[in-house]
């Protein structure tokens, strides 16, 4: 596939996505999604407002989880159930055996439904089945679970990839072909490190010189850096074209490695996940881009898919799971995937700050108020 048919199937994939998400949003206006207990559902609700929605988040190292995704769910929930639902909340700081253990916890407990962002997705798939036996849907947020999952909703995470492979290759423009660039991967673990590979592949096999490759454990920033030492010593600094970092935590690391070795012009790198801390190296040019996943839409969608679930409006979780992902476990797995957008210095105010995530102050504090002011920041 040549790089202009690769970014027309991107196009068609997120037109594609943002029609899907659209017509649920239709629905949402009309009052059909927002309001779970009006009339014209298919069913009557099998359980009242007074539920319990157990959220299970794998690690404290993305600060999105804990800054924007458990708030988000557990405001909407409280919204849904006109004050009456909770969440029960637990963070498994990157350790899969604890995250068994507070799922365990969350079936004895008798928790109404499970959300659960997976440390390791085959590793969850018998406490996964534990819940269905318990009679407590489980949906899998934000990376593919194995086992009888009911629901999926995250972001097209191939798309991820591709989008930062793309920003890649614009960033190296004519001297793509002859530039060398380290891929830093994420943990093998996690369902969507194979995905975001696989997106990003797709655009930059062929197309530039793949020098090197690492897996990063836990997807823990040390581990980025350590492999990123490895990287500088194989390859040479000043050989090093581009880095491909399929989140912000690493390519914080792979930037101070690089400062460290020496570099005083930092090479392209990517991101994802639109930290506070990577948005301002953007702001700064010392990191390329991020991919921006709307937390927003992703965390209020899950929230309103396990409210729906447990008190059995069907016509509205329909509304909400209109496209199918396969696991290697389960096939047509019911699922909404947000749309995603590259984050650079262009469009900082069209999107974290449009959407609220960030203001211009947290952006540009005092170290960055030259950098925010260059680009129009303020």
């Amino acid at each position: 596939m040549n790089p202009r048919t690769t970014r027309r199937a991107v196009a068609r994939r997120t037109a594609t996505a943002l029609t899907g998400f659209s017509a649920a949003l239709s629905l949402a206006a009309c009052g059909v999604i927002n309001d779970v207990g009006a009339s014209g559902s298919s069913s009557e609700p099998t359980k009242g407002d007074d539920l319990t929605v157990g959220l299970l988040l794998p690690d404290k190292d993305t600060a999105r989880f804990e800054k924007f995704d458990y708030p988000i769910i557990k405001k909407e929930v409280s919204s849904l159930t006109h004050g009456k639902g909770t969440v029960r909340y637990a963070n498994a700081e990157a350790s899969k055996a604890t995250q068994s253990r507070q799922f365990q916890e969350m079936i004895d407990d008798k928790v109404d439904v499970v959300l659960v962002d997976a440390v390791d997705a085959e590793a969850i798939a018998p406490d996964v089945q534990k819940a269905k036996d318990a009679g407590i849907p489980v949906i899998a947020y934000d990376r593919l679970a194995q086992g009888p999952i009911d629901a999926y909703v995250s972001h097209d995470n191939e798309l991820v990839g591709e989008v930062q492979g793309r920003a890649i290759l614009d960033a190296l423009g004519s001297k793509a072909a002859t530039s060398k660039i380290v891929m830093m991967n994420g943990d093998p673990a996690d369902p969507n490190t194979g995905r975001f590979k696989s997106g990003a592949l797709s655009e930059l096999k062929g197309k530039v010189q793949i020098a090197e490759q690492y897996d990063t454990k836990e997807w823990k920033p040390e581990a980025a850096a350590a492999n990123m030492k490895q990287a500088i010593q194989a390859v040479g600094l000043s050989r090093i074209a581009a880095v491909y970092s399929a989140n912000d935590g690493m390519a914080g690391a792979v930037i101070d490695t690089l400062k460290e070795a020496g570099a005083t012009d930092i090479p392209p790198v990517t991101g994802q996940d639109a930290n506070l801390d990577a948005v301002q190296r953007i702001v700064a040019g010392q990191q390329y881009m991020s991919v921006y996943k709307s937390f927003l839409l992703e965390a209020t969608n899950a929230a309103r898919m396990a409210v729906t679930k447990v008190q059995g409006h069907d016509i509205e979780f329909d509304a909400l799971t209109q496209e199918k992902v396969d696991s290697p476990t389960r096939k047509d797995i019911p699922s909404l995937l947000v749309p995603v957008v590259a984050l650079t210095k262009a469009n900082i105010k069209e999107t974290v700050i449009a959407d609220g995530v960030y203001t211009v102050d947290d952006i540009c504090t005092s170290a960055y108020a030259a950098d925010c002011a260059a680009i129009g920041l303020k």
